[in-house]
């Protein structure tokens, strides 16, 4: 009897196995072998010199000005990155959840930024902003905007924003779909008594929309930080950083050091970058196991 008993206790454990044990060798090992490479003279263009050196990477990081400056380049990534696609999908998720013809179609339409690939979206746009044969250009021109062509990702003033605005344009379709889901939980009987008692489309927006859509908000939010502070597709496939590591983030620096092969260094990076999204991380899980 104890042992029908111990063998039903079991069961759950071993129904989980297969996939715990995929996470473990998928996310926890990957992870644990960085931290150790990140002590580590990790460099595989002098193979024979790998060796334990403490916090040596750590310091140099720290003593870094690329770093420094992809750090902050990242945080300004992130604020206007994800605020802007929250911002526009918020809007669009309002106006997808009003009634007219062909709803349906517009909504699915809606996802192709966000269904398509990276590094296509990366490339797609890079032509459209090329300074001699790019869409955009050809289409400022003829509106009058502009007389010559601008080469918007050669140039440091212009490069980092048209990137911000290729992220915004694929991130938007995420927030717009996991609102307007929202939106539709929403009991329409609190509408109806507002409109009673006389509220303006405004009021009924913040006392009733944005608080009924807060949890929805803040885990939408959370997830696309650590989304957009992690990508390296689309600035990658449009400017690899440059020109002059103006649109270098620090997901991107840790991509160009390790393809260098100096992976150690890139470990120690990806250490810092861990610890930074653990402040978002955290809230999150937090959320999710409160839901739970």
């Amino acid at each position: 009897m104890r042992v029908a008993r111990n063998r039903q206790a079991l069961y759950p454990y071993l129904l989980i196995a297969p996939a715990l044990l995929f996470v473990i060798l998928v996310v926890l090992f990957p992870v644990l072998r960085a931290l150790l490479m990140s002590f580590q003279n990790y460099d595989l263009r002098r193979p024979g010199a790998i060796g334990f050196i403490g916090l040596t990477n750590y310091a140099a990081v720290a003593g870094d000005p690329l770093f420094r400056a992809a750090l902050v380049r990242t945080l300004i990534w992130v604020l206007f990155g994800v605020g802007l696609q929250f911002v526009v999908g918020f809007i669009l998720a309002l106006l997808l959840h009003q009634h007219f013809a062909g709803r349906g179609i517009v909504r699915s339409v809606s996802l192709i930024p966000w269904v398509t690939p990276g590094v296509l979206i990366g490339l797609m746009w890079r032509w459209i902003y090329d300074g001699n044969f790019g869409v955009l250009n050809d289409l400022l021109v003829r509106l009058g905007i502009i007389r010559d062509f601008i080469p918007f990702l050669a140039r440091k003033g212009t490069a980092f924003p048209s990137v911000i605005a290729t992220i915004v344009w694929q991130g938007i379709p995420f927030f717009s779909i996991m609102l307007l889901a929202g939106l539709q939980g929403i009991p329409s009987s609190l509408y109806e008594a507002a409109d009673i008692d006389g509220a303006r489309p405004r009021q009924k927006l913040f006392y009733i929309t944005i608080p009924s859509l807060r949890n929805t908000i803040f885990v939408t939010t959370l997830l696309r930080i650590i989304w957009v502070a992690n990508s390296v597709d689309v600035i990658y496939s449009m400017t690899e950083g440059g020109p002059a590591y103006a649109t270098q983030t620090l997901s991107v620096y840790i991509f160009n050091k390790a393809s260098s092969m100096n992976l150690g260094y890139a470990s120690t990076m990806a250490v810092f970058l861990m610890l930074l999204l653990s402040f978002v991380a955290v809230p999150y899980l937090r959320s999710m196991f409160r839901k739970g």
